[in-house]
Order: C-alpha cells, then sequence, then structure tokens
C-alpha cells in the first residue's frame, strides 16, 4: 500500500464549525474545510482512496504530507490567537495501520479495538470432542431466524448438510473463513464452499492484503439466541470427531449476542470478500479427511455458571488470560495443542503461579508436527520445577480415547474455565483474529476438570475444586478475587 489514503482522524464532541481550524506537522499547515461536523472525522489528501479504507466519513486536507519515519502533528484552533487543542507524536509507521495515542501502539487499519464482555448466565452446555461431536450440529439444527458461522477452516460435509438443510427452510445462513489457512485452502474446502453458496448461504473468506488479522483462526457459531464455541476447526477431526481432543460450550442470549457483535464487525470491513469472488480462477491443494473413531467417555452436560466473560484477540485475550493465570490461587490446568516457547507470558505466568504455591499442571500434544517444540518448553519447566521444589508438572500426551490434542482450554481454581480458539503463544494472542470465553462455576470447572485428569492419565486427583475463603489481591488492579468471584475490572 502506497501513502495516497493516508488520514488524520479527528473526534469533535459537539457541531463544530472547521472554518477556523487547521492541522499541522511543524512543516506545512492545512486548513479544514468549511464544513460543520460533529463525531469522528477522517481528514486526507485523496479522499476518494480514503473512504475505500476507512468507515468514518471522509473529509479533504491539503498542502499536508505524512512522513512514514515519525511526525509531531498539531490540531489547532486560529481564534484572534491560535490555540493548539491536541498534539500527537508517533513514530516508524507501518503500512496500512492506523496509530493509537493512548495505548501507543500501532493496528491493522480497521482492526477492533474491543473490551472483555462479561454476560450473565445461568447455565451452559459443556462437551468435549471427539465424545460428542454431535453437539454443534444440534445447536444449528435449532435455529429458525439466523446462523452465523466463523472458522479458520470448513471441510465438514455434515455441518455443511445442517447448513444447507437450514437455509432451505428460510434461515438467513452466514459464513467466514479464513483465506489463507496453513497449506492453503483445499479442493474439499472449495467443493464444501462452492456448495453452501449454490443453496443461498452467504459465504465470505476473509484477508488478503487488506487483512487486519494474520489468520482469521476464530472457531464459533452463533444460531438464534446460542452461540457455541469450539476449540476445534468446522472438519471431520474436529467437529466431526474423527481425531481430536477438543473442549466445547454452548452459550446462552448474552454471550451470543456478544460474539454476533464480533461477527459483525469482522465481516463488515474492506478485508472480506464473496467467495464467489475469491475462488474466481484459483486452484486448491489436496486433501483427505480424518476418519478415526472414538469411544464417547464424556457425556455433554448441562452445568450451572454464575457468569460468561468473552475474550478476543488481539484486542483483549491475552490480558484476560494472565490476569486469570495471575489471580491463581489453589491450581492451574492446562491443555493444550503447542506452548509456543520458554519466554510466552502465558508460560511465564504459569511458572510465577507456581512459584507462589499454585498447583500447576500442563499437558501438551505429542502430535508429530508441535512434539519437539512441545517437549523442548516440557523439560525447561519440569528442570525448574525440580531445582526450585515447584508444584509444577508439564508432560506431552499419550493419547487414549482420541488421536491428538488440539484443545485449548484451562481451568483455574476449578471454576474458571477458558474454552476457544486461543494457543498458547504470541502469534495467536497478537496477530490473529481468536474467539474465548471463560465460564465461571464451581460445575464447569468439574465437568472439564474430569476431562483434564482422564487425559493425564496417571488416574490421580487433579486438584480441589474451589477457593479459600479468603482475599487475594492482584496485580495492577487487573483482577481482584473475593467470594468466589474474578473480575476484569479494567477491561469493561
Amino acid at each position: 500500500m502506497d501513502d495516497a489514503g493516508e488520514f488524520v482522524l479527528v473526534a469533535f464532541q459537539n457541531r463544530t464549525n472547521l472554518s477556523e481550524w487547521a492541522i499541522s506537522d511543524g512543516e506545512a499547515t492545512a486548513d479544514l474545510p468549511d464544513r460543520t461536523v460533529s463525531g469522528r472525522i477522517a481528514f486526507s489528501t485523496a479522499p476518494n482512496r480514503t473512504q475505500s479504507l476507512t468507515s468514518f466519513r471522509t473529509l479533504p486536507l491539503s498542502n499536508l504530507s505524512l512522513a512514514n519515519s515519525g511526525e509531531t502533528i498539531t490540531l489547532w484552533r486560529n481564534e484572534t490567537v491560535p490555540q493548539r487543542v491536541d498534539v500527537v507524536s508517533y513514530a516508524d509507521a507501518p503500512d496500512g495501520e492506523c496509530w493509537r495515542p493512548k495505548t501507543k501502539k500501532w493496528r491493522p487499519l480497521g482492526a477492533t479495538n474491543l473490551s472483555i464482555a462479561r454476560a450473565d448466565a445461568t447455565s451452559v452446555r459443556a462437551f468435549v470432542l471427539p465424545d460428542d461431536p454431535e453437539v454443534p450440529a444440534h445447536v444449528l439444527r435449532n435455529a429458525s431466524h439466523r446462523i452465523l458461522l466463523a472458522g479458520y477452516s470448513f471441510t465438514s460435509r455434515r455441518i455443511a448438510d445442517v447448513l444447507i438443510a437450514a437455509a432451505d427452510r428460510g434461515v438467513d445462513v452466514h459464513v467466514v473463513v479464513d483465506d489463507a489457512p496453513v497449506g492453503g485452502l483445499s479442493t474439499r474446502e472449495a467443493t464444501v464452499l462452492d456448495d453452501l453458496a449454490a443453496h443461498g448461504v452467504t459465504v465470505e473468506v476473509i484477508g488478503g492484503k487488506l487483512g487486519r488479522y494474520d489468520f482469521h483462526h476464530a472457531k464459533y457459531a452463533v444460531a438464534d439466541d446460542e452461540a457455541v464455541v469450539l476449540t476445534e476447526n468446522w472438519k471431520p477431526a474436529g467437529v466431526g470427531g474423527h481425531a481430536s481432543r477438543g473442549w466445547g460450550v454452548v452459550v446462552g442470549r448474552d454471550a451470543a449476542t456478544d460474539l454476533r457483535e464480533v461477527f459483525v464487525a469482522d465481516t463488515s470491513w474492506n478485508d472480506t470478500v464473496s467467495w464467489s469472488k475469491f475462488r474466481a480462477g484459483r486452484s486448491f491443494t489436496p486433501a483427505s479427511p480424518a476418519n478415526g473413531s472414538y469411544p464417547t467417555r464424556f457425556r455433554p452436560k448441562r452445568v450451572p455458571v454464575d457468569s460468561v466473560s468473552v475474550l478476543v484477540a488481539p484486542d483483549n485475550a491475552e490480558s484476560g488470560v494472565l490476569s486469570l493465570l495471575r489471580s491463581a490461587n489453589e491450581s492451574i490446568c492446562v491443555q493444550q495443542m503447542t506452548a509456543g516457547g520458554i519466554g510466552q507470558p502465558f508460560v511465564r505466568a504459569t511458572l510465577a503461579a507456581a512459584r507462589r504455591g499454585v498447583e500447576v499442571k500442563i499437558l501438551l500434544s505429542s502430535a508429530w508436527y508441535v512434539r519437539d517444540d512441545n517437549r523442548r518448553v516440557a523439560d525447561w519447566l519440569n528442570e525448574r520445577a525440580d531445582d526450585e521444589g515447584l508444584p509444577l508438572h508439564v508432560k506431552l500426551a499419550d493419547p487414549d480415547g482420541y488421536e491428538k490434542i488440539h484443545a485449548k482450554g484451562v481451568v483455574v481454581d476449578g471454576r474458571h474455565v477458558v474454552v476457544g480458539s486461543l494457543n498458547w503463544n504470541n502469534h495467536s494472542a497478537r496477530e490473529n483474529r481468536e474467539v474465548a470465553v471463560v465460564l465461571h462455576g464451581d460445575a464447569a470447572g468439574a465437568y472439564y476438570g474430569r476431562v483434564f485428569t482422564a487425559d493425564w492419565g496417571d488416574g490421580e486427583k487433579t486438584f480441589p475444586v474451589g477457593l479459600a475463603a479468603f482475599v487475594v489481591v492482584g496485580v495492577a488492579g487487573a483482577v481482584w478475587i473475593a467470594k468466589r468471584e474474578v473480575r476484569f475490572e479494567s477491561e469493561r
């Protein structure tokens, strides 16, 4: 992307006549157009180009060129004596990104900045895969008005048939997937998406040159007033129950509303294009579906919860998970496909928890494509535990009842459960679109804790369920625990 279309965004709280306003970069001063405006306005020397890049109202600006190496921009009001209204400085501007003065960070143009949403809830439906792949399909079959399905990849013929049946009975069905998953889009996925589109399903891909996120890695679906959130992809190995150990949950109205807002934000910008436009002239890679068969050891269960928090990356998921890990008082159980390295913040937070006496167990995948990296992390953490006498144990899974771990799950103090697409690496937390929920409640912790204990495989009791009856104050005011409750105070 060249510099054409660069803009300065100014927020006007009240209706304001711009005839006496100007913007300066220290070398040149540009008068703002003689308009009366309110709200957020983008000022650009190429307003037509800018309008195609952002949803903000765009007005023309002359004689101002912003340096990629850095600039100080001043907003002036030219009354009898010019008054400096605001000033913003930046350095090393990357292409296609927007400077956020409050956080002092560059973010991709069009990226969201969502806070952690906490939704009231009375119960959720907990389940795991490959034990019961019927749950996601059941949620989609029950839809009568709308289905919004977000995925990284989509190759499940069974789920596609459910969506087609929904579209045939008049349900508005909208699917969005990543445009460039690792290994490329497969011929199987292209065939499934072709079929969906042919039956009236809105199918889009997200990414490309204007992509806000490296990968659209989220895995969830909103069906009317319910939503299913998964660690697994929409393919036979995942929701088909033919390979992976995964976690999933069905949440209700308020959390479903929060997830619907994420979906709308992710499909309402310039990096999302229709499948028919995207696939024209493209070739796809061959792929074979998983076809394993596994027993049902853990049946779905409706369990009471106090509330549900919705996390999204890169907006708030890293801070949310770190706050939760730092709040741990008794135990942390982690079941992950991969850990991103010994310096990764989540890994460091679990080590810090063990050093303050929290019992920590981490179970990592032994699949061939992550085995060596996971082994290095496990060995390093276990060495720290041995040297310091810490209540920390890390091992690679010896699968029984599933082929490989693909879950991205955490249970803290037996009553706070993270379920979603967020892998334990910095790329997932900071560059991808990821979605996860935190379930707050003893019964949810007990359900996923039993799964973790079985997958750990030594028959021992995992950890006590519940919290001690005293207060622990978290760091920097981010989290506090009292009366068996966690609040993400600074995120709302």
